[in-house]
């Protein structure tokens, strides 16, 4: 029999979970109502990524439900990209930020590219830490959630949420059939020795830079399999354009190693006369948390513990296994090509 859902209890879960579920009906709706070129039009630009009228609307309820909520909750800092000065607005507004409880870091939706195109599910990711102003890092995430952002034709939808130390819950719900009740189950990460013959993803789904995080890929592969038979296929790839998704293919069982090495990449010597292009960012990884109670390991691009700013500008790389055995069985290759090939600039 499957183990027990473990109870998790955190002041703002509430709230997060309902957030993802918010977000669900908006972009369903915007999906079945929207035609795809209004919903794809640009809304603007920030940073380095474009903000779509998807995106917007998104944004618009999330909003209004933290100024329903956030004053009983101890008032919330709101990092996210796209809202606010420098990103970051005060929920009630009539509170100043050092005063608030909470500071809140979201991505509304991750992966607006393929689900405004309702080619594949997004996610809502949001992570919830003690305000301690610009210190506060993504090691002090206490709670979060992912919630999955489905196309027109999914018939069920997959929500997980997560408090440090306490583990994750997964609840399925059903899309078409209303009224039933959420599916409890287990999310578990693939439990084998080896990546060999599974699906690996070295981050590279826009360029610039595919070329050479290929080139690591396969040298990467050589150097773990050197007896591998004519024709044998010893992995294979799903470039999954969302953080969020990633993640929720390792703690899912259905990938067995991922890799975002982008700023890696554009910070070495190799790019230093080539157009940078778009890198992970903290927000991105809001939901981390939920994969870590799950099993995934995380780690930096250096084999570091897993941490970073909290924030959504600056460049995030992360490398996640599955397990001990895994990583036992990539890493020291892995850290020791990017050493060699991504070495950074002198200027």
């Amino acid at each position: 029999m499957p183990s027990a859902a473990p109870r998790l209890d955190h002041p703002l879960l509430p709230l997060l979970r309902t957030l993802g579920r918010e977000a669900r009906a908006v972009v369903l709706r915007v999906l079945r109502e929207v035609p795809v070129e209004e919903r794809a039009s640009e809304g603007g630009h920030c940073g380095s990524d474009v903000i779509y009228a998807i995106d917007r609307e998104v944004e618009e309820a999330l909003l209004r439900r933290l100024a329903s909520d956030a004053e009983a909750l101890g008032g919330i800092v709101l990092i996210a990209e796209g809202i606010g000065e420098d990103e970051l607005t005060v929920h009630p507004s009539h509170f100043r930020e050092a005063d608030c409880r909470w500071r809140l870091l979201v991505d509304p939706i991750d992966g607006t590219r393929p689900i405004m195109m309702d080619k594949r599910s997004a996610w809502f990711l949001a992570g919830a830490a003690p305000n301690r102003g610009a210190e506060t890092r993504l090691k002090d995430i206490e709670c979060a959630v992912m919630a999955e952002l489905p196309t027109t034709r999914a018939a069920v939808a997959d929500d997980f949420a997560a408090v440090r130390g306490r583990g994750v819950t997964a609840e399925r719900v059903e899309l078409v059939r209303e009224g039933l009740e959420p599916k409890m189950w287990e999310p578990k990460p693939w439990a084998g020795d080896s990546i060999r013959g599974g699906f690996v993803q070295m981050v590279r789904f826009c360029p610039p830079g595919r070329d050479l995080l290929a080139e690591l890929e396969e040298t990467l592969i050589a150097r773990l399999f050197p007896d591998a038979k004519p024709g044998e296929i010893l992995s294979f790839e799903d470039q999954y354009p969302s953080t969020g998704g990633q993640l929720v293919e390792l703690m899912c069982g259905r990938d067995r190693f991922n890799a975002d090495l982008r700023g890696t990449l554009y910070r070495s010597a190799r790019f230093a006369d080539r157009r940078i292009g778009h890198v992970c960012h903290p927000y991105d990884l809001a939901g981390a948390l939920v994969a870590q109670e799950a099993g995934v390991l995380l780690t930096t691009a250096a084999g570091s513990e897993f941490d970073g700013p909290f924030d959504t500008r600056s460049a995030m790389d992360w490398i996640g296994y599955p397990n001990p055995a895994i990583r036992e069985e990539v890493e020291s290759t892995l850290l020791a090509l990017v050493k060699e090939r991504f070495a950074e600039s002198d200027e």
